[in-house]
């Protein structure tokens, strides 16, 4: 009888042991892989980020000098200047080119909201906005190398044939650069105002209150201001306009343009690409009673996206952000190295262009490896911070 009990127990436990095997077996190549290409150069990273190693030399410990030659300062004509002045800037040029982040943040959104309308055709428009997210990124790069070209590029071209043709006449050209102002400005106030927005949903989500009234009176004499000083140098912005159009900027070739121009490129690559998947997975979300609530309630569309939309999907945005600003300190490198070789002058040259460099280039993996745990480094404060950030304004339903 305790034969006839034991058996049925020892088959469940030899089954399972047979099921835990097979588990194994498929985890172990990944878990091999793991291992060999990243957990074991990770930790030989680390300890190589305390020596000088040049592939062709043994590596010599030399403790923290390559972190004090990396972040250090010193003085030098009674001015304190970096150790390494290559480094801060181009943490500058990773900074700056992180712009594009909120920018991209609303335009994927502005463009979910529309995707996410019930109109005839739609997957068609939907599938128009991803397709630059599925193409090869060199070949877009290299598209976007010639069309930035001074002489040849398209964008060149059109600004000199539609520019010529507005500013033939004194009077077209005046109107023009009216419009073009009035735009300016308004853009600038919508910027704006979006920004408040967010801050004010920041500070409500803290228990902090803003005081009734107090936006619109900040918004209306931000955009007094801005107007009243494109009045005031209205001459000046007609023959910065006239300039700019008889003679076009080398968009990859100058300092001021280089960085603006790669991150015109990487908002029309991003706003139709995964984050407006995301934001359109989030939208066709939010549960249509809730709509359907706030119509009772006497909401107009504004009221409804502000009320329902947003908290809803602010667990997709928080998600989108940290993403974007992981995403952001680690990217610059195949664009710097197919359109500008980090140039001009360093100019578009990000950490990660750096850090090739100095690693593949010069062949300084003792530094290359100090860099690259400097960048971790910022990198998981910057997220923790969000992160903590993000858990008290989030709404989780």
């Amino acid at each position: 009888m305790n034969n006839a009990k034991t058996k049925p127990v020892e088959k469940r436990t030899s089954a399972r042991r047979r099921e835990t095997l097979a588990a194994y077996g498929f985890l172990a190549p990944n878990f091999l892989g793991f291992l060999a290409f990243t957990s074991i150069p990770v930790i030989i990273s680390l300890f190589m980020s305390f020596t000088h190693w040049n592939i062709f030399k043994s590596p010599a410990w030399v403790g923290f000098e390559n972190f004090s030659s990396l972040l250090g300062f010193h003085h030098e004509d009674a001015r304190l200047v970096p150790n390494d002045p290559f480094f801060w800037q181009y943490v500058y040029n990773t900074v700056y080119l992180m712009i594009g982040i909120p920018i991209g943040m609303m335009g994927s959104l502005l463009i979910a909201l529309m995707m996410n309308q019930k109109l005839k055709g739609i997957v068609f428009f939907r599938t128009i906005y991803f397709l630059p997210a599925v193409c090869s990124g060199v070949a877009l790069l290299i598209l976007w190398k010639y069309l930035y070209n001074a002489d040849i590029g398209l964008i060149n071209q059109m600004i000199r044939s539609v520019g010529g043709a507005l500013y033939s006449s004194p009077a077209t050209g005046l109107m023009t650069t009216v419009l073009l102002a009035i735009f300016f400005g308004l853009t600038m106030i919508g910027c704006v105002a979006l920004i408040m927005l967010l801050v004010m949903y920041i500070c409500s989500r803290l228990g902090l209150q803003w005081k009734e009234g107090i936006y619109r009176v900040l918004l209306i004499a931000f955009g007094s201001g801005v107007f009243i000083a494109i009045g005031a140098y209205g001459g000046a912005v007609h023959s910065a306009i006239l300039s700019f159009i008889s003679t076009p900027p080398d968009w990859l070739g100058t300092v001021q343009w280089a960085k603006p121009a790669l991150i015109v490129m990487g908002l029309w690559g991003g706003l139709g690409g995964y984050n407006m998947i995301l934001y359109l997975a989030a939208l066709q979300g939010v549960p249509s009673s809730y709509y359907e609530a706030a119509e009772i309630d006497g909401a107009g569309p504004w009221a409804k996206f502000w009320s329902v939309t947003w908290p809803m999907i602010s667990p997709t945005t928080f998600f989108i952000l940290v993403m974007s600003i992981i995403g952001g300190f680690q990217s610059g490198f195949m664009t710097a190295n197919v359109m500008t070789g980090g140039g001009p002058a360093g100019s578009t040259t990000t950490i990660e262009y750096y850090l090739y460099q100095t690693a593949f280039e010069k062949f300084n993996m003792g530094y290359a490896s100090t860099i690259a745990w400097v960048l971790f480094g910022v990198i998981l404060i910057l997220t923790l911070a969000t992160w903590k950030l993000g858990g008290r304004v989030v709404t989780y339903e």
